[in-house]
């Protein structure tokens, strides 16, 4: 018996997002802002949300703190839907936190791991993948006692009978030693365009375009798709190639887009979808979720991703 379309296992966190024309001084008491929002953070938790909005069975395995961030993070997931079992919380951690401040087009982001770098194998149960049709993984290089066993994780699920994606995130070392060796255990690789690059010639690619970042993935792992931000994404499935472009969206804030693309490329990949449509839904899902401020605002329903199919796929 089907349990859950999908098991999300990563970081939880929340972001406070600012936003104001200011560059931080030392030694100023104090300097004014736009604009301040706090709501659920974490690239795993943005996605585990999105999956739930579309309407997919949704699960979450984590570790948050015992403090008002992780009840802020936890009851965001139960209030979409989301079963939090699996998530665990740490008397003696505290909960991860993101600054991410806005200045004109530019961002920068500044964490706090909290519970998160505490997270381990420990945490997920033995059964955590009977019964599940995928499980997704995010933001390795914030976890540090999960990361050694990323490979033997994804290697449980598929002998679950699972299915296995990944996005990677940003590896704050610049290193990324262990992605060669989680792709075999991917059937989908979700990268952005920088974090693929990095890889590819982190790990001896001659990489002059995205294209050849492209390449030597796919190469890797079945299934590939690049997010390239604000001009869409690029799938790659063999020697299969598509691109695609977002719809137009006044954007408000583009934090977590990355992960609501990865929501909506699973939910057309769960259902079956062509390659061709399954990318157009991932873009509009990213699209979509810049219309408010936060990661899990504005993320697409069901019904408003297929209205924005209907004209886009005309």
């Amino acid at each position: 018996m089907t349990r859950f379309d999908v098991v999300v296992v990563g970081e939880l966190n929340v972001d406070l997002i600012v936003r104001g024309d200011v560059v931080p001084r030392w030694g100023q008491a104090e300097q004014l802002l736009d604009d301040a929002t706090l709501t659920l953070g974490s690239s795993a938790a943005i996605m585990a949300s999105g999956c739930a909005r579309l309407g997919l069975r949704t699960a979450f395995i984590g570790l948050v703190g015992a403090d008002p961030f992780g009840a802020l993070c936890t009851d965001h997931l139960v209030a979409r839907g989301i079963d939090i079992s699996g998530v665990a919380v740490a008397p003696g951690q505290r909960t991860g936190c993101t600054i991410v401040l806005h200045r004109d087009a530019d961002r920068t982001m500044l964490t706090f791991p909290g519970a998160m770098a505490h997270f381990g194998t420990e945490h997920i149960a033995a059964d955590a993948f009977t019964g599940v049709r995928h499980v997704h993984l995010a933001s390795p290089f914030l976890q540090p006692a999960l990361r050694p066993a990323i490979a033997d994780v994804l290697a449980r699920a598929r002998a679950a009978g699972a299915t296995t994606s990944l996005d990677p995130n940003w590896d704050p070392a610049e290193s990324w030693d262990d992605v060669p060796d989680w792709l075999p255990h991917l059937d989908m690789f979700l990268p952005n365009d920088a974090e693929a690059c990095a890889i590819a010639r982190a790990h001896g690619a001659a990489v002059a375009s995205l294209d050849d970042a492209i390449a030597w993935l796919a190469a890797r792992v079945p299934l590939l798709a690049v997010k390239c931000g604000a001009v869409g994404a690029v799938a790659r499935c063999g020697t299969r190639h598509l691109q695609c472009t977002p719809p137009a969206v006044v954007p408000v804030d583009a934090v977590g887009a990355g992960d609501s693309f990865d929501a909506g490329w699973l939910y057309g990949y769960l259902a079956g979808w062509p390659l061709e449509r399954t990318l157009h839904a991932a873009v509009i899902c990213g699209a979509l979720s810049t219309r408010a401020a936060g990661g899990t605002a504005a993320q697409a329903t069901r019904a408003e991703l297929s209205t924005a199919l209907v004209g886009t796929m005309a």
